[in-house]
């Protein structure tokens, strides 16, 4: 910057300080004081590498911000910065400029979010992994021990839950209440995997999450982060965790009953994992968290909310997905159609459980008339954005002519339109149509998917008759879509060419 700035200069021949100032988007008063160094002080300037900028220490914080909240202000940051900092000595107009190089200098894209900014940030993030370990003696009998890990990013301090059965939503809600009373707080946020404890579906990196579960974490005041499928290097530190768990603290051991198994995880945590030597960290986690972390951390107290609904009833849905209760009916999702569910009120709420996985279906509002059904749009296909993708793959396959012809389909079979759609997509993915035989396909009143099909087929064995085809004839006043003077127009072709007498697929 300095040499540029000299050399835009040339010693009064070039341009003008307010010229090179504008042009450098800099200061005036920055121009000046670069053009009074000497040649020694600027090489002495240079070599310094212990410069440092007033929020270098803050920057992965910073960073962190950015990537998580796009478009957040620097004003927000500054904010952030104070409360995790009441004393940093810079101002809003520091951090502005910060942010403004950060912005020109890094790229904030990742693709893997977790790893490299979130380290060096005290209270902001704890990953939780669930586990499970076959065979380990409990009773004298080999038994399945379920397990779930909480460790803390900054300080790798470690919390474990375990049970003797399969880890439900309620479950894991109780052993993350348990994990945030050990730690004596509670981090902004937790990073999971995309099990079903906390995630329904994904579609395109947009989740469904848990009802139950996302509820809790509302309550308790966490953000709910979950990575990519298949990537489970981006909540690397808890995969070692579980690692950890399974050949140290579980391996090897004889336990009388399940209550020396917690016993003996409670002791192992306190006497083994959260003391030892970090790897990673050089210290014991304990200490570096009680030193670092534990000021950092959000106050926790367990949410004076009922997350343990109990199904005292049962109903079963219908074939449309609907379930009764007290003359109202209430959707659950297409996959538990005629399904056997549980049911039971909490707090103004039906809530439908499934009653093999003990997992919550979904929650409606209780509806207070009779005879209403009550329905979520989620539970249901959306036909309307079918055939909206249906359409925009067809246009992508013929560009205009596609609109055209999905016009001619609708024309031709209304009532089934997006099986049409569907139809005519597959075979064009399969076949092309050649041009000449598109624009006569064009030219008819109406179309089904069968119907191009036929067309297709008789052009595959002799397309030069496609010039012998009469026009496409006007129907009669009264006249179907499947009448005689439309199966005309295409029957003496597949006639000709051998091809099967045209099925009447309107009809």
């Amino acid at each position: 910057m300095i040499h540029k700035i000299k050399s835009l200069h040339d010693e009064g021949s070039g341009m003008s300080i307010r010229g090179i100032a504008r042009h450098l988007g800099i200061s005036r008063n920055t121009v000046r004081k670069y053009l009074a160094m000497s040649e020694e002080e600027i090489q002495a300037r240079q070599s310094n590498r212990e410069r440092r900028k007033l929020l270098d220490p803050h920057r992965d914080y910073i960073r962190h911000l950015m990537e998580t909240f796009p478009g957040l202000s620097a004003v927000k940051i500054y904010c952030k910065l104070k409360e995790k900092d009441p004393d940093i000595p810079a101002s809003i107009r520091t951090v502005r400029r910060y942010v403004a190089r950060l912005k020109q200098t890094s790229t904030l894209k990742q693709e893997r979010y977790y790893e490299p900014v979130l380290d060096m940030v005290p209270g902001v993030q704890c990953q939780v992994d669930p586990g499970e370990l076959r065979g380990v003696l409990v009773a004298g009998r080999p038994t399945t021990v379920y397990f779930v890990v909480f460790v803390l990013s900054y300080s790798r301090l470690m919390y474990v839950e375990v049970s003797p059965r399969p880890i439900d939503t309620g479950m894991f809600i109780h052993m993350h209440d348990a994990a945030f009373r050990y730690f004596g707080g509670c981090p902004e946020e937790c990073v999971y995997d995309q099990t079903r404890l906390v995630v329904i579906d994904e579609r395109y990196r947009e989740l469904t999450l848990n009802d139950r579960f996302h509820g809790y974490a509302t309550a308790a005041g966490f953000r709910i982060r979950a990575c990519e499928g298949y990537d489970p290097e981006s909540k690397g530190k808890v995969e070692a965790g579980v690692r950890y768990v399974k050949h140290n603290a579980l391996a090897g051991e004889i336990f009388g009953d399940w209550a020396e198994v917690q016993a003996h995880l409670a002791e192992w945590l306190d006497a083994t994992a959260n003391i030892r030597i970090h790897g990673a960290m050089g210290e014991p986690p304990r200490q570096r968290y009680e030193r670092d972390e534990r000021s950092h951390m959000r106050p926790y107290l367990t949410p004076a909310i009922d997350f343990t609904p109990t199904c005292r009833e049962t109903r079963k849905a219908d074939k449309t997905g609907l379930v009764s209760w007290k003359s109202n009916r209430y959707s659950v999702p297409m996959r538990y159609q005629r399904a056997i569910l549980g049911v039971c009120e909490q707090q103004g709420f039906l809530v439908i459980i499934d009653l093999e996985s003990g997992e919550e279906v979904t929650r409606h509002a209780l509806c207070q008339g009779r005879g209403q059904v009550v329905k979520k749009r989620s539970h249901y296909p959306d036909k309307a954005r079918r055939v909206a993708e249906h359409e925009a793959e067809l246009h992508r396959l013929l560009g205009e002519d596609g609109r055209r012809l999905g016009a001619l389909l609708k024309k031709g079979a209304p009532d089934i339109y997006k099986d049409q759609l569907a139809g005519l997509v597959r075979l064009l993915r399969r076949r092309e149509i050649p041009p000449r035989l598109l624009a006569h396909l064009l030219s008819q009143p109406r179309l089904t998917t069968s119907r191009i099909e036929d067309y297709l087929d008789a052009y595959r064995d002799r397309p030069e008759l496609l010039d012998e085809l009469p026009a496409a004839p006007r129907a009669a006043v009264g006249q179907t879509a499947a009448d005689s003077g439309t199966k005309a127009m295409l029957q003496p072709y597949a006639a000709v060419c051998g091809v099967r007498e045209v099925r009447d697929a309107v009809n």
